[in-house]
């Protein structure tokens, strides 16, 4: 064979390797990268996880359970608000509501105020950063919240998720914007001025003495000596949730549905 026969025939075996190359390239099926459906990955709350931004890939926060393992049911915190908590904050994650997804704060109306009902939980590091009081609207009910309401000048609280936002320092110094997440709900918290602060009738002496701590306007009011550090801790974009085993708040959540 000469010089030029073979010439020919690497040729011709370049040209039929790159046509079967190109062949695999045209008819190459190519999975989507965001694969994950919106139902798969609210159902994905059902396990105790949490999604990832940016892929959805659903980050599972129950290795080990948070909720046994921190014990959160001997503090006071109820099943039903954590899990409903943990529900909302993955609905609110998937809708790209939440800068932060390593935070969530959870207010247990279930208790009474003389309670250490507010619980601010690190879910990436597995730790409970705050536990502590918080009050309820003055005409949401003395020892318990009882009664609710999203209308501007009831003095009530409003249940369900918000979303924290900017903080700002105003009539009640430092405090923090949160943004009511549910329509009919508490949508009118930014304009009824729903907002984080600090209140000194928030004290353990004053839950040990009378077995209740003092009422704001419908804010959720903390200790002065804890309000800076837990604002600083949960604002810009976390998650909270006021919970209340009210059966009309929770009948007529369109998160706590649609994440059922």
């Amino acid at each position: 064979m000469n010089k030029s026969m073979v010439k020919k025939f690497y040729l011709i075996l370049s040209s039929v390797f790159i046509f079967i190359i190109h062949l695999l390239f045209v008819f190459a099926r190519v999975k989507p990268a965001n694969s994950m459906s919106r139902s798969a990955a609210v159902n994905a709350v059902s396990s105790n996880s949490y999604l990832n931004p940016g892929n959805e890939n659903p980050i599972s926060i129950n290795k080990p359970n948070i909720y046994d393992s921190l014990k959160l049911g001997t503090l006071g915190l109820s099943r039903q608000a954590y899990d409903y908590a943990l529900k909302g904050f993955n609905y609110l994650l998937y809708q790209g509501k939440l800068a932060n997804n390593n935070i969530i704060s959870i207010v247990d109306f279930s208790e009474p105020s003389s309670k250490k009902r507010l619980f601010i939980i690190d879910l990436k590091n597995y730790k409970i950063l705050f536990n502590t009081y918080v009050a309820h609207g003055q005409n949401s009910g003395k020892e318990f919240a009882n009664n609710f309401s999203n209308t501007p000048e009831s003095l009530q609280s409003s249940p369900g998720f918000y979303v924290t936002k900017e903080t700002y320092t105003g009539a009640k110094g430092y405090s923090l914007r949160l943004e009511g997440e549910e329509a009919g709900i508490n949508d009118n918290a930014l304009s009824r001025g729903i907002v984080m602060h600090a209140a000194p009738y928030v004290n353990e002496s004053l839950a040990k003495g009378r077995g209740f701590i003092g009422r704001s306007w419908g804010c959720p009011a903390v200790a002065p000596e804890l309000h800076q550090a837990i604002i600083n801790k949960i604002k810009n974009g976390t998650c909270l949730f006021l919970y209340t085993p009210n059966k009309n708040y929770i009948s007529s959540s369109r998160i706590l549905k649609e994440a059922a």
